[in-house]
């Protein structure tokens, strides 16, 4: 009878104690929680791609912080300058380019932060405008004419492959593509902004 109560309190003391672990250590965690590590940081993107089956390159920037290493919310854009071959009645001293931007928010999912090589797959949605650059030249003078011009709602899904250099520092590979709505631009494809962008994306901040 003495081992059975001596049993019964013993396991009695056991689960008051889990209990007690359990409420110290299973709080609901939020985004301000103490025991999250939040950072943040700043990148500088380089990208190829083609407009129209023309080479273009985008410059980009953005601002993101980081929620408990794993995720990622910010702002950001780029812009792009493309030579585009027009036909029509444009004569050989006519050059065209198409030229424009955008941005928006992004949100980023990171996998596996703390590897020294792991996944994030940032999405940007937003907005932008493109331009498309008359620049008529001859021996005497020139003149720009940016008259044609419209604006589009851009989707932007990519994927990165993060290098972390050092621990303030990381460096990314980047594969994305661009869904865009309808382009209305004379002598243009309505979806002539869709396409692959590859690039490079150098991370500076707190990760």
């Amino acid at each position: 009878m003495k081992k059975l109560t001596l049993t019964i309190f013993l396991g009695l003391g056991f689960l008051l104690a889990t209990a007690q672990d359990y409420t110290e250590n299973d709080q609901i965690s939020t985004i301000f929680s103490k025991n999250r590590r939040n950072g943040g940081y700043g990148a500088l993107s380089l990208s190829y791609t083609q407009i129209d089956n023309k080479d273009a390159f985008m410059m980009g920037a953005r601002g993101s912080w980081i929620i408990d290493h794993s995720f990622a919310i910010g702002l950001g854009g780029c812009g792009f300058i493309n030579d585009v071959n027009y036909q029509g009645w444009h004569n050989n001293d006519l050059d065209n380019n198409l030229a424009g931007g955008y941005g928006g928010i992004y949100l980023e999912p990171i996998i596996a932060p703390r590897l020294p090589v792991h996944i994030s797959i940032p999405v940007l949605l937003g907005i932008g405008a493109i331009t498309n650059i008359e620049d008529h030249r001859d021996w005497d003078n020139w003149e720009l004419d940016d008259s044609d011009n419209d604006v589009y709602l851009v989707f932007e899904p990519a994927v990165e492959l993060e290098f972390n250099m050092t621990r303030h520092l990381r460096l990314a590979g980047s594969l994305g593509y661009r869904f865009t709505s309808k382009i209305d631009i004379n002598n243009t494809n309505p979806d002539i902004l869709e396409g692959t962008n590859i690039g490079l994306v150098l991370k500076f901040g707190r990760f």
